[in-house]
């Protein structure tokens, strides 16, 4: 009886790890091709791992909830055809492997940037994973200190979770370890740059009657991403206040219609990502990442849509190529990536790849907003809620106030790459092809 391995599949240029969250079937089970073994988590998506063949599972080499590198085996299943490899040697593999995927961790790697410490891939029997490594730089986590957190992985390995939860109890003050140097520094020390200190959260007291409610596996990544955001980008806003009138009016004018061609509602959405992706094209430096001291200028514009979830999280699908689709096209794209998040059906890579993104706070009435940027991109715009106000319009006859349509643009951007001159006409361009609006336009 031959063996087949079932590997940890790639899912997505930067994700290089995923969590176990359920195994669907148990050793012993029979799967057919194309079966579904197990269930999995990266960030802010649920997937599953289906089998290439047919067989019988006879070994798992994870448990619920271990953290797991891309390329790594996960499982063994016996089939009747030629097998990959011997079980033992799968398993020896598994324990030594390496990620395959880049060696930069998804949310920390950006945090982690300014290295204050330097922590071994290898360090006697451990191996720490690159995720595990950013989340030790970035905390000014010395290697002795490190190499004393218990690890709760195969062979002793520290994962995500162990770190994670050493942070939670470390305190104000780290343990006390030496400066960390390269062993072929030169013989005269250079002082290292002392590490930050750590912001222990306030205590907070319970009183009698409140509940305690634990965040959730995404709202835990959310909130990550978020002060990871905040901690690495410098964020300056800008705002425009549109008058999007011939917009609205033309929206009227052509949603029946086309919802009864198409089969589907046309929304703001697709117009405002239509409206930023032929800005990006006239400011270019708009839409790049910052790899320490390198601008990374995009060749793609993939714009993200912040999705709000039944349950009250976030989920950011992205219109990958966002500049090549026409307006019909994005329509639909919005619609279905739209659908399906909600659905929870999204595709780990239709989360990944963004290099822009539009949140539309006016979905909950608000005005405006200042979001926070999307890492590693540099900007974020928020568009706020269409409402009608009086305002003093040009005619050939004079002035005049008249009821308009009018919302505001929040433009949000990282003041390390993007300044004030670029940012706020960025943010002026958006608003004038919304304002500039073509009422007699076909769809």
């Amino acid at each position: 009886m031959a063996q087949h391995e079932l590997i940890m599949p790639k899912m997505g240029e930067s994700v290089a790890e995923a969590t176990i969250t359920k195994w669907l079937k148990e050793v012993g089970d029979t799967i057919e091709m194309e079966d579904a073994v197990l269930e999995i988590a990266t960030d802010k998506v649920d997937s599953e791992v289906p089998s290439p063949v047919e067989g019988k599972l006879v070994k798992k080499l994870f448990e619920e909830n271990d953290v797991v590198q891309v390329g790594q085996v996960i499982a063994i299943i016996s089939t009747d055809g030629e097998g990959d490899a011997p079980a033992e040697r799968a398993e020896k593999e598994t324990v030594a492997a390496t990620p395959a995927a880049a060696e930069v961790a998804m949310s920390y790697a950006e945090k982690g940037a300014n290295e204050v410490v330097v922590i071994a891939k290898n360090s006697g029997d451990r191996f720490y994973s690159p995720l595990v490594r950013s989340i030790a730089k970035a905390e000014g986590i010395a290697q002795s200190e490190l190499d004393a957190i218990p690890g709760s992985g195969m062979e002793g390995r520290v994962t995500k979770k162990d770190i994670l939860s050493y942070l939670e109890t470390r305190g104000s003050q780290p343990v006390a370890a030496a400066p960390a140097v390269a062993k072929s520094a030169a013989p005269a020390p250079v002082p290292a740059k002392p590490a930050p200190a750590a912001h222990a959260a306030p205590k907070v007291t319970i009183n009698e009657g409140d509940e305690i409610i634990e965040m959730d596996r995404m709202r835990k990544i959310i909130a990550e991403h978020m002060v990871m955001s905040k901690h690495n980008s410098p964020h300056v806003t800008s705002f425009v206040e549109a008058d999007v009138t011939n917009l609205v009016n033309w929206r009227n004018k052509v949603k029946n219609s086309f919802e009864k061609r198409e089969g589907e509602k046309i929304t703001f959405t697709p117009i405002f990502i239509e409206a930023l992706a032929k800005a990006i094209k006239d400011f270019p430096m708009i839409n790049i990442s910052v790899d320490g001291t390198n601008i990374i200028k995009r060749k793609h514009i993939n714009i993200g849509m912040a999705a709000a979830l039944p349950s009250g999280n976030l989920i950011v699908p992205v219109v990958k190529d966002a500049d090549q689709l026409n307006l019909l096209g994005l329509t639909k794209r919005v619609n279905d990536l739209a659908n399906r998040a909600r659905m929870n059906q999204l595709k780990p890579e239709e989360i990944q790849g963004g290099t822009y993104t539009l949140t539309n706070v006016g979905s909950f009435g608000n005005l405006l907003g200042t979001p926070i940027i999307n890492q590693p991109q540099v900007a974020i715009m928020a568009v706020g809620a269409i409402v009608k106000k009086p305002a003093v319009i040009e005619t050939p006859e004079g002035d005049m106030i008249a009821i308009r349509h009018k919302m505001f643009l929040s433009h949000s951007y990282d003041h390390r790459v993007v300044d004030g001159a670029l940012g706020g006409r960025f943010v002026r361009r958006v608003a004038d092809y919304l304002e500039q609006w073509d009422v007699n336009r076909e769809i």
